[in-house]
């Protein structure tokens, strides 16, 4: 896949003249995918890599976490930039020379991209020293699912290396190569998991009206599910109750004790997030009971809504602006529904979450997707004009 991007800054062009270099680590990180919490050969390489361009390192952050910190200039401000390096549990099958060795694991949404992307420009910033301030380089453990960032954060990130905002980027399939996406306020869903067991009193198939059947009753709430959105939330906001599990049963003729559906649900706002929930453990209860079943609801709560901050999203598209041009700022990009935990660090500091078009590319958490390498040396580019602008001779002390 390639993508034919306008003539690289000369910044740009040093980054370039080591792309090959990155595209080979990232394939690397791709053969070698290692799940949440478990990315001990990832942060120790990217550990020594920090150490060795002059970083100071700090390892073990939230688990396998790493922060770099590099100073430069009497400048007083400090930014931060995030990338995750944690793989998914999936069984690869694009065939590629550089597949996942690892059985049943995979780099399948790109982390491995973001990770050589940020080492690519931390080595060119190591190298120029050309900002006056402070930069954090966050490596981030156990993004799928995981919670890394609330792990990192509990364990003292931004009161052990303070930034006065923090940036991150993703790929994203199905935009064209290397144009860059931005939204203001609300860009990433919150998402949650219901896990809804229906109990009722198990017999045999042939005499229903000696059971309670917890089948019936779940099929029926299954339904009434669908009215959470089209009844209880605002048509103006935004809101997706998925029933995606549902298991009951071990024979066609008998009437099971118990059934249980798990559900994901998503909005962009706390205060619908909180409304949807309610109303799902209401009609997951009261449904029941018209059935003479009970339920009992668990509820753990997952990401909360990703808010991007306006002046440091109007920044980053500034940056690409400037350094890019207009042309390679996507158009109508949209609110996404799918989660990030990021959002933890934007609830802590000021901060924005911009996209990367990936091309045309199988999706995210597909065996067959895989990074686009021909994006990896413009988004390193980008990294290092976004911090040189923060960090320019002129910009403000932290206060």
């Amino acid at each position: 896949m390639t993508a034919q991007f306008p003539p690289p800054s000369a910044a740009g062009a040093e980054i370039a003249l080591q792309g090959d270099e990155f595209i080979a680590l990232r394939r690397k990180l791709h053969t070698e995918p290692e799940l949440a919490y478990k990315e001990e050969k990832t942060s120790a390489l990217v550990a020594g890599y920090l150490e060795g361009w002059g970083y100071e390192v700090a390892r073990n952050i939230g688990g396998t976490g790493v922060v770099g910190t590099l100073r430069s200039g009497e400048g007083g401000r400090t930014v931060g930039i995030r990338a995750d390096m944690d793989a998914l549990p999936i069984t690869e099958a694009t065939g590629l020379p550089y597949a996942s060795t690892v059985p049943g694991v995979m780099h399948a949404c790109g982390h491995d991209g973001h990770t050589s992307i940020l080492l690519a420009a931390a080595k060119h910033l190591a190298e120029t020293r050309a900002f006056s301030g402070t930069l954090r380089v966050i490596f981030q453990p156990a993004e799928e699912n995981g919670g890394g960032a609330r792990s990192m954060i509990k364990d003292g990130l931004f009161e052990r290396f303070p930034v006065d905002a923090v940036f991150g980027l993703h790929n994203w399939p199905g935009v064209p190569a290397g144009e860059f996406g931005f939204l203001t306020g609300p860009a990433m869903a919150s998402v949650d998991l219901a896990i809804i067991r229906i109990i009722g009193k198990g017999g045999h198939g042939a005499k229903p009206q000696q059971a309670i059947d917890p089948v019936v009753a779940s099929a029926s709430l299954v339904l009434a599910l669908q009215t959470v959105v089209s009844r209880n939330v605002d048509p103006l906001e935004a809101a997706v109750v998925t029933v995606g599990s549902i298991h009951g049963g071990i024979a066609p003729n008998v009437i099971p004790d118990s059934v249980e559906l798990q559900l994901t649900i998503r909005t962009f706002d706390d205060a619908v997030r909180e409304n949807v929930r309610q109303r799902i453990i209401e009609l997951a209860q009261s449904h029941a009971a018209s059935f003479g079943a009970r339920a009992e609801v668990h509820y753990p709560r997952g990401y909360p809504v990703l808010v991007n901050h306006a002046d440091e999203t109007a920044f980053a598209r500034q940056v690409a602006t400037r350094h890019f041009g207009e042309d390679r700022i996507r158009r109508g990009f949209r609110p996404i529904t799918a989660s990030e935990d990021f959002a933890f660090m934007l609830k802590e500091r000021p901060g924005s979450y911009l996209f990367i078009g990936n091309g045309d590319s199988a999706d995210l958490h597909n065996p067959q997707y895989d990074f686009n390498d021909a994006i990896l040396v413009d988004a390193a580019r980008y990294w290092v004009a976004l911090v040189q602008d923060y960090l320019s001779d002129n910009s403000e002390p932290a206060k």
